[in-house]
């Protein structure tokens, strides 16, 4: 695919690099937009955008290393400074620390933050997964279905036809931002209920596209991240059923 996108010199523009830049901006400059009319600052909403990039990208490459810790002893300069390698879940818990404890500092209730941040974990989700696909890494196991693909340049490259779950993911990602962003809304004073409803859409779809990649079970033939999303499912149930109940 395009795993680089621009070189200059010794500088290198990586397409997954890039596509998380691209969507942190969208994320900031429509939680500017929310975080005003929920009675916040901008200043606010720029704040915690930023410092959920930070915790995101830690904890999301604190995650893959460890995830991947084999080859991390092997090569840990390569792989921490790698174009690739961060994980969604290790970014939701590094992001969501970090956002929490600045805006804790801000005194904004964390029903408030959760119900104005939901639309934003799938949008830049869906963002960076199209720079996975770019990147050629993160794809899943062999498939000779119409829509599958090869990524010869991929990290690790592959000439076998393989499932594209990058755009899976993508697909249901930001269909389910427009959804939550179209409706946002109605659900103003039903407490976390926005951020119930990702979770579980999150956790299940998670949970399906993991049979068609290729990581190793842990447990009861799911894998890590199967096991990350049935927790995911069990707490967005649990916000939705408070959330309906009040």
């Amino acid at each position: 695919m395009f795993p680089k996108i621009l070189e200059i010199g010794p500088v290198t523009i990586h397409s997954f690099g890039f596509m998380l830049a691209v969507a942190f901006l969208i994320i900031a400059w429509l939680a500017a937009k929310e975080f005003v009319r929920r009675g916040y600052t901008a200043d606010d909403a720029w704040s915690a955008t930023f410092a959920a990039m930070i915790g995101g990208v830690l904890g999301a490459k604190l995650y893959f290393l460890i995830d991947h810790w084999s080859e991390t002893v092997q090569d840990p300069t390569g792989m921490i400074f790698s174009g690739a390698g961060l994980t969604f879940y290790g970014g939701l818990l590094g992001g969501a620390l970090a956002v929490i404890l600045v805006t804790k500092r801000r005194k904004i209730p964390l029903p408030n933050l959760l119900q104005m941040a939901a639309p934003f974990v799938p949008l830049g989700y869906g963002v960076g997964r199209l720079g996975c696909f770019l990147n050629g890494d993160d794809y899943g196991r062999p498939s000779d279905l119409p829509w599958a693909m090869a990524f010869p340049k991929g990290s690790p490259p592959t000439a076998v036809t393989v499932h594209p779950t990058q755009i899976y993911e993508a697909t249901i990602s930001l269909a389910l931002f427009a959804f939550l962003w179209g409706t946002r809304r109605r659900w103003d004073k039903r407490g976390a209920f926005s951020f119930g409803l990702f979770l579980t859409i999150a956790g299940t779809e998670r949970f399906l596209v993991e049979f068609v990649r290729s990581n190793s079970a842990v447990g009861l033939g799911l894998t890590m991240a199967q096991w990350f999303s049935l927790i995911l499912f069990v707490l967005g149930m649990t916000l939705l059923a408070r959330s309906t109940k009040r």
